[in-house]
């Protein structure tokens, strides 16, 4: 009885440490455009990167009712190591996603901001995309990210510029960038997602090496990534480390695989709890 009794406890500590609240899914049509609503537009912009040493290009997509008379927050938008800056517009439709979401009044105004983050010359997604120069690039992606395309933005678009109004968020690659970065530079970021993140995701020691900074300084970390997800390891430990450390987040483990679908699901989920 008594190795019965140890068991259960077991079990329920084990089952307590990976439990979640209930799964959220989007409801069928959120990616489906409307042609009735008011809509966004997507645009490209170019933009001189200094850590990279040219010309480098984004999309940016302004809301419904955009006006250069107000100020809007920013949401950093990542794609994964087979993509650029046209993944999420080619195979998330973020911009239906929002356009859908502002008809229904669930999210508020905001700029979104697609780089490309392999910072190289060539930041094309050919060739042998697991090549170490391109997957460094990834990294330094940051210096890019944070000394370039910011302060582009900052000086172009009537947005705001304080920490409580910008955002990362990003899938797979994309989503451990958003955490390395985000989570790395509290003081630029107050909202942080990693969708699916892929395995340069920093150990969580390094991502939050000060629990009790994180904590007072994080508005919303958001980490989801399907079931059936080889990657699934890198954001459970991520989770386990945030919930061993008492860091206010929010982790869901959702039905698929390394693919769209989950990541649109966390796009329209994570916007709505954004600013």
């Amino acid at each position: 009885m008594k190795k019965i009794g140890f068991a259960i406890i077991v079990f329920l500590v084990c089952f307590s440490s990976r439990a979640q609240k209930e799964v959220k899914i989007a409801p069928l049509g959120f990616d489906r455009e409307n042609t009735s609503i008011a809509k966004g537009k997507i645009d490209t912009i170019s933009y001189v990167s200094k850590t990279v040493g040219t010309t480098r290009k984004a999309l940016i997509y302004t809301p419904p009712g955009y006006s250069g008379k107000q100020n809007y927050p920013v949401l950093y938008l990542l794609h994964g190591i087979g993509g650029d800056e046209k993944e999420w517009l080619n195979g998330g439709v973020p911009h239906i996603i929002l356009d859908n979401l502002y008809a229904e009044g669930k999210i508020k105004p905001m700029i979104v901001v697609m780089p490309n983050g392999r910072a190289m010359p060539d930041d094309r997604a050919v060739g042998n995309i697991m090549a170490p120069d391109k997957v460094q690039a990834f990294a330094n992606f940051e210096k890019d990210l944070l000394n370039d395309l910011i302060p582009f933005i900052e000086k172009n678009f009537p947005v705001f510029t304080d920490r409580n109004n910008r955002a990362i968020a990003g899938l797979s690659m994309g989503g451990g960038q958003s955490l390395n970065f985000g989570l790395g530079n509290l003081d630029k970021f107050a909202w942080v997602a990693g969708f699916s993140s892929a395995p340069n995701t920093k150990k969580p020691e390094e991502l939050i090496p000060d629990p009790a900074k994180a904590k007072r300084m994080l508005k919303l970390l958001w980490i989801s990534c399907g079931d059936k997800d080889r990657l699934l390891s890198f954001s459970q430990r991520t989770h386990d480390y945030l919930q061993q450390h008492k860091v206010p987040h929010q982790f869901q483990i959702e039905p698929g695989d390394h693919d769209f679908k989950v990541w649109k699901n966390g796009l329209y989920q994570f916007a709505q709890l954004v600013f």
